[in-house]
């Protein structure tokens, strides 16, 4: 009786090949696809050396064929066009994040015991994690680092006024 096994890929129980050692995928060219991107996938992560030539010869390929993403947008305009739609979500995504504030009076910046500054606090209100400040009618210089709300608990604070 045929050994039966569960394929990685697409699940199915099919008859495990005698001559293969621990099989894991079925024959279909689709899982047989999925097995050599994650041989590859992990090749790349543990040969460093193997990760080199693959990338010199990525590049060598790109700097031979330096028009084919210009000539793959004139001929497939179905692709631009929804990457450009995407692209304009993405940017209205990242302006959402911008928070503007009115810097002209000095504002309170909580500082870690290093000196690099961690939240910004004007009128008590603070800057959450990730979000951008455009600083207005000030010539003062602000450096604004995110971090998580977790390392913020955990840093002993200093209270500084710039100004």
């Amino acid at each position: 009786m045929a050994k039966i096994i569960r394929c990685k890929h697409c699940k199915r129980l099919v008859p495990a090949n005698p001559r293969v050692k621990n099989q894991r995928y079925c024959g279909s060219k689709e899982c047989q696809q999925a097995r050599k991107s994650e041989w590859h996938r992990k090749k790349m992560k543990s040969d460093p050396y193997y990760a080199q030539r693959q990338n010199q010869s990525r590049q060598r390929w790109c700097d031979k064929n330096r028009d084919y993403w210009k000539n793959y947008r004139n001929t497939h305009t179905e692709y631009a066009d929804r990457n450009r739609e995407l692209q304009k979500q993405r940017d209205q995504k990242r302006r959402r994040r911008c928070v503007k504030m009115d810097a002209s009076d000095s504002s309170a910046f909580e500082m870690d015991a290093s000196g690099e500054i961690c939240v910004a606090n004007t009128g008590g209100y603070a800057i959450p994690d990730r979000d951008l400040a455009k600083m207005d009618a000030s010539k003062e210089i602000y450096i604004l680092i995110p971090i998580s709300s977790e390392n913020l608990a955990k840093m002993d604070k200093i209270d500084i006024r710039i100004g």
